[in-house]
């Protein structure tokens, strides 16, 4: 009876030096199920499809990129733009710079109408050189 008086004694009178970690476990197995559902909803970059053409292949696009998605958003570098900012965005972006160029890069089912007026602003933007950047034409193999 002692044995177990003093153990009473212990709890009660002195500190307990055992951690419940079940409230933590608890709390990180949220986190994680949390991250787990949104990680894959989290978009890397925009979702366009490109138009094809036979064009060579550019090898390093070190310039400006401006995106055009379906749903007619503006993207400057994966970065959205309102259309009637781009022009003040494009001037900042080449501030100082001796070469200007622009890659434009628009999803096929986008009207051609907005792609001419996008591709306006990027030339009132004092942009000299535009490329259109495509997807490559796939060709048969023998």
């Amino acid at each position: 009876m002692a044995a177990r008086r003093s153990f009473a004694e212990k709890k009660i009178n002195g500190s307990l030096s055992e951690i419940n970690v079940t409230p933590l476990v608890d709390v990180m197995l949220v986190l994680l199920i949390i991250f787990m559902v949104t990680a894959p909803m989290m978009k890397s970059g925009m979702k366009v499809n490109l138009p094809v053409a036979k064009a060579q292949e550019i090898k390093k696009i070190d310039d400006v990129v401006v995106s055009i998605t379906p749903d007619r958003y503006v993207y400057v570098n994966k970065v959205n733009t309102n259309i009637n900012l781009l022009q003040d965005s494009l001037k900042n972006l080449f501030a100082g710079r001796d070469q200007k160029v622009v890659y434009l890069e628009a999803d096929s089912s986008v009207p051609y109408g907005y792609v001419v007026q996008v591709l306006d602003t990027i030339k009132g933007a004092g942009i000299e050189k535009v490329g259109v950047i495509v997807a490559p034409k796939k060709t048969k193999k023998p």
